[in-house]
Order: C-alpha cells, then structure tokens, then sequence
C-alpha cells in the first residue's frame, strides 16, 4: 500500500506520502488485518484496494456500513472479496452499532451455568446460531424469535466438543467463556483454538 513502517524501541511509526492501490490477499482471514486496511484505505482518493481472503464476521459488515454511511466506497462487506475505491472525505453522520453478540452470548452462558432463566432482546439471532447450537447441545432450553432469545436451563450441562473458527463458524471470543462453563460439565469437554494463539492463557494456572 506504500506504508513506510519503522519499528523500535516498542514503537511503531507509519508513514505514507500515498497510499497506493494494490491487490491484498489475507494468508488467513484475520479480523484486525481486514479492519485496518479498510480504514487506511477510504481517504485514499482514486486509489482501488481489495483483500481477498477477507473476513466475514458481522463487526466487518458494520463497519463498512458506518464507513459506508459516511461516505466512503466500500463493497463486498461480508464477503471474503472486499473492495474500497478512496474518497475525498467522510462526513459527520448518526450511527447505531450492531447488537453486541458476544455480549448477548456471555449472558446466556451465565444464565446456563447458574440453571437460571433469562430474556435477552433486540439481539440479532443470526450472528447469534454458532453460540445457540453449543448451548442447546449442552442441555438448555432455547426459545428464538425474530429479535430476542429467551433461555432456560434446570440441570447441569453436557459436554462439549468445540472448535474456534473464522465466521460464521465458533467465534473464538467466546472460547474463554464456553470454557467456564465446560468447569462444571458432566464428562469431559475438548476445545480446539484455531484462531488466536494466546487464548488459553485464562486457564495457565488451572493445574
């Protein structure tokens, strides 16, 4: 993109006289990597950047709609193919952020650990089935509508087997969670990190 970047002494200093256009696919669909590109290319006036290889999730989607509703030329968001052809400037604009899914999906392991019953509301039940189809195996009682989910637990939960995956697989910012909860499982439960390789410093001193 025609970033110079210096690093030393802990610091990071980038700087570019223009971002160029360039053609970027990710080795692996990181969700940072994606975000960052996106933002350092909408100001690049006239410039074509696209990342192949993108990530899908949700958070990328609604960033590109708040850019979008700036201003900026962003297409494919959702897509593993995004594009975004730089503007002169974004505008000031009103926005409301998506329904926070691991949020909601924190709640609901909450409610299944303590055999509780809970409502949660304005919630997006799609970004939400990954989570739904693990707690449901564990023995909860899920009722879905089209903004809410309501869960009742009543017994102590089943194991489970979990992989972390890029969207719209297992989002491994709910691994640390799910894995509090496998605590108090019947049987034993196996879960495989494939995204972020420092996950498992939660559990460092569990033995």
């Amino acid at each position: 993109m025609g970033i110079k970047i210096n690093e030393s002494d802990g610091k990071i200093e980038c700087s570019s006289d223009a971002i160029q256009s360039v053609q970027i696919h990710l080795d692996f669909p990181s969700v940072g990597a994606t975000e960052n590109i996106i933002l350092a290319s909408c100001l690049a006036v006239g410039r074509i950047i696209t990342i192949g290889n993108a990530a899908r999730e949700p958070e990328i989607v609604d960033l590109c709609d708040f850019l979008t509703k700036m201003g900026a030329n962003i297409s494919g968001a959702g897509t593993s193919f995004i594009k975004i052809i730089g503007v002169q400037c974004l505008q000031t604009v009103s926005y409301h952020i998506m329904p926070d899914r691991i949020e909601a999906g924190t709640y609901l392991v909450a409610t299944c650990m303590t055999k509780g019953n809970i409502r949660l509301n304005k919630v997006n039940v799609e970004h939400l089935k990954p989570i739904l189809y693990k707690l449901e195996e564990t023995g909860a009682n899920i009722q879905v509508e089209k903004d809410s989910v309501s869960l009742k637990m009543t017994k102590r939960p089943n194991k489970l087997e979990i992989k972390t995956l890029p969207y719209p697989g297992f989002p491994t910012d709910m691994q640390s969670i799910f894995g509090s909860l496998l605590t108090i499982a019947k049987g034993t439960s196996t879960i495989t990190e494939n995204i972020f390789e420092n996950r498992f410093k939660y559990a460092r001193w569990a033995n």
